[in-house]
């Protein structure tokens, strides 16, 4: 492999099209924690997780809103760190940074695992060797020219969008009695306890739950640099994938909870399944299994191109090695994704051998330290603002309410950290994400001393 340095100029076009765009940002965000995920969020609160949905994407849509104004105002600057260093100093920076590469590692090492485990049933190895050779093919997809991971990234992508849209289809359409004998759909919904059968506050504890599961649209903004229109791109994308994805996630619940009484829904079982099996729909396992998979592997891919960018980025900004910067001739930064497919590999190892002690400290640090990250972002979005203003160029800045807006958000942000302390089963996941956040702080500050 000949390798070039980042920094010299070169005459390849961008890889990424403007489709691949849009799909990375669904890809990032759409995955098993909605086909599989969802159905622990409709049994703890039942109806009312509908309201659950739609708060937290509303704050989707305001963190993706307030970035792409930023962007669009002041374009080519990189990712949403370089964004965040120049509101907030290199300190944060260089924590934001890092944090974000830790969220997205530990997220790769637990996809690999998950896709291995539904491997098994096809292919008779051990999961470890099935991780590994997920997190491999999946490595070769990256190393080659970005645009062949756009196209992978969009099929896999396209997949998940195509499954949703004919499973709202075909709920709607027995909802509606044109095929099969129809649901009692006010019983279904409200039948069993009412609208808050388990009472406001559990709607309020498991906000943090579906807030992870939502996460993952600001990917495309950093895919867009490799575009040939990366400021336009980041604009269409930020304005509309927040809303995208927020009426994927309610149709689709609003369809289980009409089709299945939320009662039947068992934790760790795909809802999904469950509804196409009341409505009859051959093979539905099989056919959610698939459709899981692709996710799977659409998240693992979207994992390891996001980490090697933020890798990348840090390494060009001196807060991480040098020659983590260098891409090769495809314009692909190998080495930087041999890193993280290495780190990734290791949280897949520690989910074997150590589940319940090493693996489980790594999730719970990871846990809440993407909500920190969305904080930086709206408050770079204020600093970024008020300094447009100030000098008369705030044109393209239009995000109403502001900055109250800005911070009723970071208020939502600090009560879902509070709701998760509050709540035994997230208080640790909190506390562990703060200090993670706090020891890339201190990092990063015993850092800029000694340089």
């Amino acid at each position: 492999m000949v390798d070039q340095d980042s920094s010299q100029p070169t005459t390849q076009p961008a890889g990424l099209r403007n489709r691949h765009i849009a799909m990375i940002a669904l890809g990032g965000i759409i995955g098993a924690g909605l086909f599989v995920g969802s159905s622990a969020a409709i049994a703890a609160t039942g109806p009312a997780v509908l309201l659950a949905f739609l708060a937290v994407g509303i704050l989707v849509i305001l963190v993706m809103r307030m970035l792409g104004e930023m962007v669009t105002a002041d374009p080519g600057r990189g990712s949403f760190v370089e964004y965040i260093r120049a509101a907030h100093g290199d300190r944060l920076g260089f924590t934001a940074g890092w944090l974000y590469w830790f969220f997205w590692v530990v997220v790769l090492g637990s996809e690999a695992i998950a896709g291995a485990i539904l491997l098994q049933d096809w292919i008779a190895l051990p999961v470890w060797v099935l991780s590994i050779a997920l997190i491999i093919v999946l490595k070769l997809v990256n190393f080659a020219a970005p645009r062949v991971f756009g196209e992978c990234e969009f099929w896999l992508s396209m997949i998940k969008v195509i499954s949703i849209v004919a499973f709202i289809g075909a709920a709607l359409l027995y909802v509606f009695h044109v095929f099969g004998p129809g649901v009692p759909v006010r019983e279904n919904v409200l039948g069993h306890g009412g609208f808050f059968p388990h009472g406001f506050v559990a709607v309020l504890s498991i906000i943090p739950t579906i807030l992870f599961t939502m996460m993952g649209s600001e990917i495309a903004t950093v895919a867009a640099a490799e575009s040939p229109e990366p400021g336009r791109n980041v604009a269409r994308v930020t304005r509309s994938i927040g809303t995208r994805v927020t009426l994927f996630y309610l149709a689709s619940v609003a369809m289980i909870l009409m089709v299945v009484p939320w009662p039947s829904v068992v934790p760790g079982r795909s809802p999904f399944v469950a509804a196409m099996d009341v409505m009859g729909v051959p093979g539905a396992g099989l056919l959610m299994r698939i459709v899981v998979l692709s996710a799977v592997l659409s998240c693992l891919n979207s994992s390891m191109y996001i980490t090697s960018r933020i890798l990348t980025e840090l390494a060009g900004s001196g807060d991480a090695p040098a020659v983590l910067a260098r891409t090769s001739t495809t314009q692909t930064p190998r080495l930087a994704i041999t890193v993280s497919s290495i780190a990734g590999t290791l949280v897949a190892f520690s989910s074997i051998l150590a589940p319940n002690t090493i693996f489980a400290f790594l999730l719970s640090c990871s846990g809440g330290v993407i909500l920190m990250v969305y904080c930086l972002i709206v408050s770079a979005y204020v600093q970024a603002r008020s300094k447009a203003e100030k000098t008369g160029q705030g044109e393209g800045f239009n995000l109403p309410l502001f900055p109250f807006c800005n911070y009723g958000t970071l208020l939502a942000v600090a009560f879902v950290f509070i709701a998760m302390m509050f709540n035994p089963e997230e208080r640790m996941t909190a506390i562990a994400s703060l200090g993670t956040s706090v020891f890339f702080f201190l990092l990063a500050s015993f850092r800029n001393r000694r340089v």
